[in-house]
């Protein structure tokens, strides 16, 4: 009888270890569930700072001695106002700073070492309707010295394309294949390097219906002074033998006295710039040009 109690004791113990892990899986797994951990959609995750890849300044290499921007303390919320002085007068845009905070923080930097001061637009492409600036080398190979990733690049087109013009005709049975635009005109956009990374050059889209793909940096958006560029567009592209091309150098120069961007903003990024105060306009010494 004393053998039967004590194998009904262990018996009963053993029974109440079983049931105490098993409610404690089921305690793990429902507070797993309600914390999400079940869900295969990544959590997004927000950088707490930019990261500066550094480029090695090699005379000929097009890379110009620039520093680096701050690894931390940029701001991530509100917007920025991007001035561009020329000599054909002031273009305004403005940066949603909680969008591209990085591109943001970079353009500063730049403009306060006067990266961009008397550098021309160098590239003007008519069909894709952007004007490229901001290459300091003036062959394409223009970089401050580091480079960082690509960022707020857009998930939704704003429209559709405007078809280039044909080759031939199509067959009456063919329809020309609609082709999504992801920035609209006015928009200002970062060049980049390589794949996901930027550099210094930016490309102004000039026009409605632009076949860029959405593989870059939306820095900005044109709020005043964009028939300047409209005014270089319309003027037309030139080619090495000065003929008229379709992709080329300007033919009417725009060149960039001074570009700053300016912190303080009177309205949302929506809306119209309206600067709360006029930094001064007197020049800051350049940046010195490997090449």
């Amino acid at each position: 009888m004393a053998r039967q109690a004590e194998h009904l004791r262990r018996k009963r113990q053993v029974q109440a270890g079983i049931g105490g892990a098993l409610a404690l899986i089921l305690l793990v797994l429902g507070t797993t569930w309600l914390l999400g951990g079940f869900d295969n959609k990544p959590a997004e995750t927000e950088l707490a700072s930019c990261t500066w890849t550094p480029k090695e300044v090699i005379p000929g290499s097009g890379v110009t001695e620039t520093g680096l921007p701050p690894t931390s303390g940029e701001p991530r919320t509100g917007a920025h106002l991007l001035r561009i002085m020329t000599p054909q007068g002031e273009i305004q845009a403005v940066i949603d700073v909680s969008r591209v905070p990085c591109a943001a923080a970079s353009m500063k930097h730049l403009g306060s070492v006067g990266y961009y001061d008397g550098s021309v637009c160098t590239v003007l492409d008519t069909a894709r309707q952007t004007l490229t600036c901001g290459d300091r080398a003036g062959n394409g190979t223009g970089s401050p010295e580091y480079q960082f990733p690509v960022e707020g690049k857009p998930t939704e087109p704003v429209g559709t394309a405007a078809p280039a013009s044909p080759v031939a005709s199509p067959s009456p049975s063919e329809s020309p294949s609609v082709v999504p635009s992801y920035y609209a005109k006015g928009t200002i956009v970062l060049n980049t390097l390589d794949q996901n990374a930027n550099g210094g050059q930016f490309s102004i889209v000039y026009g409605d219906g632009s076949d860029l793909p959405p593989e870059y940096t939306p820095v900005g958006t044109i709020t005043s002074g964009l028939e300047i560029v409209e005014a270089v567009a319309a003027a037309g592209a030139l080619d090495a033998n000065n003929a008229p091309a379709v992709v080329g150098k300007p033919s009417t120069e725009l060149k960039i006295d001074r570009l700053l961007v300016q912190d303080e903003l009177l309205v949302d990024p929506t809306g119209s710039a309206s600067p709360e105060s006029t930094p001064s306009t007197s020049p800051t010494p350049s940046p010195s040009a490997s090449s």
